[in-house]
């Protein structure tokens, strides 16, 4: 299947006259899924498959259905046009059923990780005013620990059981009767103008707790680059992106992008233990055609003996969330025959920079600027950068791209020093060269970027410090072969406590308890003192670039 034809011939000819047309009302719902279910009833939209290999089909018509049926069980327990609501579910179709329900209704939905702790969980209800949540019953006990205890929560939704206390989704599709698959249309139901917020993420800081993005009903449409031009999607494409369903990665390439090319979505629900060579016989049995994962996957996916695989129908790869080693590209090449392109976004913007499928790809580079996004780089005074030079990434916003997020909610410092005059600064550096290409240097603000996940140091010291032992915490990335950085604790111990390797063990089982797993310290060394700005702040870049230093003297 691997062709010559992409939906990008010429990138400067796209770039140049590229537009995107916003209507005043919009909505992915209806305007996206109903619509492709209405032109073809046979349309598939779906493929979930599960770790024992049991698989589920979806049509875009099902989806239709299914989204509407649920959209009536929200109304029917009172959540309403405005309202926020949490879904906190494993790679379930049920997560995409509730998010569209949501979007039909002008619900705002917030995707929560399944691996949040009750504390993490109780932030987000409060702050983001949750009035109802949706999750399994896997995790419906963190919810009832948290419950009740002054929070917005009204109504609480199990999709897989039948609990005492919650409304179960299975009770609500089969008894009394059967919910109508066809949406309510209520007396006043409103319809979504682009501009109304639609979905709100979680994203960490290097200071206080995660903050909290805000996009509206444009988020989608923005998404037709990443979908159409980065993933290169076509409607008889059948794609695999793996992210988790809490992150917004998971709308670029499980949600809006393909389904908004009427491409099919594969998705692979993994629960536990994950080894990354699974994804190989899966690209296989279903005959992937593009497939988008971290590098933190293609580091242990080229670790397998790939020539053993057939992937005669995979013709586009593509990778996202961090630079990818060179070598890795290399490797994957020999086994597969396709190059890795990459790509650059976060949470609050859909693809900014990308390296297209008719580009030349610069092993290591980002790429260059997405259609409708105009990046310059700019330095501390906000004076563009020549090329070669390190600088802030800016993006224009005169005219606003589309897919670019509202706001903060509740945040006016991070929303001041985010939206700059005319551009919105990502907080990452970056160098272009003379031949345009993006390279990325690294995170104004320390975030650690760790298999995939964007850790906080805050949040990790925090949890830290509660450790009885623990004077004073200092967290960073240090660099790993696998993982691209893991979790390293520099810690100062209270008098009275002496460094072991049984304390280390306690500290980490300390972390690990109080926030989610996958933030605790994989690394920890006991120092005297931590290095501090004349104000008492830690110098977390001094000791940043201690650890490379020492990393490569080791090598």
């Amino acid at each position: 299947m691997r062709e010559s034809h992409h939906n990008m011939e010429n990138y400067e000819e796209t770039y140049k006259d590229f537009q995107l047309t916003v209507p005043e009302f919009y909505n992915f719902g209806f305007e996206v899924i109903d619509k492709w279910a209405l032109k073809d009833r046979n349309k598939l939209a779906m493929i979930w498959v599960n770790q024992k290999g049991e698989e589920k089909f979806f049509t875009y018509r099902n989806l239709m259905n299914l989204s509407n049926q649920a959209a009536n069980m929200l109304l029917k327990y009172g959540i309403n046009y405005g309202d926020h609501v949490a879904i906190m579910l494993h790679r379930v179709p049920e997560w995409w059923i509730f998010a569209i329900a949501c979007i039909k209704l002008g619900v705002v939905f917030c995707p929560c990780p399944t691996m949040l702790t009750p504390k993490d969980l109780k932030f987000r209800i409060e702050s983001a005013r949750i009035k109802m949540i949706i999750t399994d019953e896997e995790n419906h006990s963190k919810v009832d620990e948290i419950a009740g205890s002054g929070t917005s929560l009204l109504c609480k939704l199990v999709v897989d059981a039948k609990i005492e206390g919650w409304v179960s989704y299975l009770v609500e599709l089969d008894y009394p009767a059967p919910v109508s698959h066809y949406l309510v249309n209520l007396p006043g139901m409103k319809k979504t103008r682009s501009e109304d917020p639609m979905v709100i993420y979680f994203t960490s800081g290097t200071t206080g707790n995660p903050k909290m993005v805000v996009h509206n009903h444009t988020l989608p449409i923005g998404h037709i680059t990443t979908g159409k031009f980065w993933l290169d999607l076509k409607d008889n494409d059948l794609h695999l992106t793996l992210a988790d369903t809490g992150w917004a990665k998971s709308s670029w390439g499980k949600f809006f992008g393909p389904w908004i090319q009427g491409t099919c979505s594969f998705v692979y629900d993994i629960r536990g233990k994950f080894n990354a060579t699974e994804i190989l016989p899966i690209l296989e049995k279903y005959e992937i055609t593009t497939f988008c994962a971290p590098p933190t996957i293609y580091r242990m996916l080229i670790l397998a003996d790939l020539e053993k695989f057939d992937f005669t129908e995979l013709r586009h790869c593509v990778s996202a969330g961090e630079p990818l080693n060179p070598e890795v590209i290399r490797v994957w090449k020999e086994g597969t025959g396709l190059t890795i392109y990459e790509g650059y976004g976060m949470t609050e913007m859909v693809l900014v920079i990308g390296t297209f499928p008719c580009m030349e790809p610069k092993h290591g580079s980002m790429g260059k600027p997405a259609p409708g996004w105009v990046v310059e780089l700019h330095d501390d005074e906000c004076n563009p950068t020549p090329d070669g030079e390190i600088g802030r990434m800016a993006l224009a916003l005169h005219p606003r791209p589309v897919g670019l997020f509202m706001y903060y909610l509740d945040d006016d410092e991070a929303n001041q020093a985010a939206f700059e005059g005319d551009f919105f600064y990502t907080g990452d550096k970056a160098i272009r060269d003379s031949d345009g290409y993006y390279w990325f240097v690294g995170r104004d603000d320390d975030v650690i970027k760790s298999s995939g996940y964007r850790i906080g140091p805050f949040e990790v010291e925090s949890a830290i410090l509660e450790h009885p032992a623990v004077a004073e915490a200092a967290v960073v990335g240090s660099p790993d072969v696998i993982r691209g950085l893991v979790v390293k604790a520099f810690i100062v111990l209270k008098p009275g406590f002496t460094p072991s390797e049984k304390l280390i063990k306690d500290i980490q089982g300390y972390v690990k308890n109080v926030t989610a797993p996958y933030k605790y310290p994989r690394i920890i060394e006991f120092v005297e003192t931590l290095p501090k700005t004349i104000s008492g702040k830690i110098r977390r870049n001094e000791l940043r670039e201690l650890e490379t230093r020492k990393i490569e003297s080791n090598k």
